[in-house]
């Protein structure tokens, strides 16, 4: 588990400061020694380990790292940091920090003195990162473009992207943002919806109004949460493929005016019904991607593929097959009709849930009623002996009296003693 999120330093002011002092105390004396006619060879080889032990200046590239001043880049890819560099020459524009261990991106992970100003593109994708904390991206007044894939996030701040001040802060420059592949392993969840985890981030304050473009590829996402779109009205390209959604009826896209492709490829879609069709036919510009899904092909298909037929919104809507029932297999959705359409009869759904129900109650009573039995089933066994011992002396009153009136003898005798 991560450690918390804590206030990361910012570049190491105080040690740089002293740093410098140090450098220049060393570069007195030893112009002073320079000037004895004697130097000492022990005092000149104490000056070089001496600036040999200095970290490098504001501009220089970190000591792990590879950099470009033309190119305004720096790479520190692979080499296992635990922490952002804290020597990030003022240049950089284009920074990769994938594939290290970073674990935690606390707060003010970014800030320096002098700033980071022309950041515009940070790449964090594969650096086993499991916590993004709030204000970690604070003062990069210029990025533009932010990759946290392939990374557990366990714990992704709300205010990660927005602030802590939401409501007072600026909004964010971010126009590209890629999360795709941050699901943490399931026993690292922490009893909390990850789709609503992301989703508290991308909304928190209206910060991304901005936003163009959004990756929330294979993150095994259930569902997308229904006021997440209108969070984003400037969006462009949602990239949601190689998820689990199953329906996108409770899901708006009609604020998104200006989106111009939707991929939904690889997911568990059954069926678009009439209220999505018609927002994704409302959006001027868009092209929808609907590869790779589990389409039932029952009477519930007829509207999207009378769709199908007429719009040009979907891409490669030839290589949609319907993959339910058995004999619909492989089938293309476009060759379909409504004489293929068919459903079986069956009960409608909440009829279906009240049988069930019922039947579990029934079953619930004759266990009861068992257990009932067995465990008085000593008294049970006496009072059916009970029974058994006046029925059978009832009956043998009933044979004498039938006994009695059978035979004359009997009859005329029982007469003439009533006489």
């Amino acid at each position: 588990m991560p450690g918390g999120c804590s206030r990361g330093p910012a570049a190491g002011d105080g040690r740089l400061r002293l740093a410098r002092l140090a450098l220049v105390l060393l570069g007195w004396v030893s112009s002073s020694s320079l000037t004895s006619s004697a130097p000492s060879t022990s005092s000149a080889s104490f000056l070089a380990s001496a600036v040999s032990a200095q970290p490098p200046l504001p501009g220089q590239c970190p000591q792990p790292c590879e950099c470009s001043e033309a190119a305004r880049t720096v790479k520190c890819v692979n080499r296992n940091l635990t922490e952002v560099p804290a020597d990030l020459p003022p240049y950089v524009r284009n920074l990769f920090l994938t594939g290290n261990q970073l674990a935690v991106l606390p707060a003010g992970a970014f800030a320096r003195r002098p700033p980071l100003a022309e950041l515009a593109a940070l790449n964090l994708s594969g650096s086993s990162l499991e916590e993004v904390c709030a204000d970690a991206f604070e003062h990069l007044p210029s990025l533009r473009q932010l990759d946290l894939s392939h990374n557990p996030l366990v714990n992704l701040s709300a205010f990660a992207f927005s602030g802590s001040n939401a409501s007072f802060s600026a909004p964010s420059p971010l126009v590209e943002l890629m999360l795709n592949h941050i699901v943490p392993p399931d026993d690292e969840r922490q009893n909390r919806s990850f789709e609503g985890m992301v989703a508290a981030a991308l909304r928190a304050g209206q910060a991304l109004r901005g936003l163009r473009r959004l990756e929330l590829a294979s993150n095994h996402f259930l569902y997308l949460p229904r006021d997440v779109p209108a969070q984003l009205p400037g969006l462009r390209h949602l990239d949601l493929r190689n998820n689990s959604l199953v329906s996108l009826t409770y899901v708006s896209f009609r604020n998104l005016t200006h989106l111009e492709s939707l991929h939904l490829e690889d997911n568990a879609l059954k069926v678009l019904h009439n209220g999505t069709l018609a927002e994704l036919q409302s959006l001027p510009h868009v092209r929808v991607f609907l590869d790779n899904n589990p389409w039932v092909c029952d009477c519930q298909m007829a509207d999207m593929v009378a769709w199908l037929k007429e719009t040009e919104v979907v891409q490669g809507k030839a290589r949609l097959t319907c993959a339910f029932p058995e004999k619909m297999r492989n089938r293309a959705l476009l060759e379909l009709n409504s004489s293929h359409l068919e459903c079986d009869p069956i009960l409608p759904p909440s009829l279906q849930t009240s049988y069930v129900f019922l039947g579990i109650v029934l079953a619930l009573i004759g266990a009861i009623f068992l257990l009932v039995l067995y465990l008085n089933r000593k008294g049970i066994k006496k009072w059916m002996h009970n029974i058994r011992d006046a029925c059978r002396d009832h009956m043998e009153g009933y044979h004498y009296r039938y006994e009695i009136n059978a035979d004359p003898r009997l009859t005329n005798l029982s007469s003439n003693s009533d006489v």
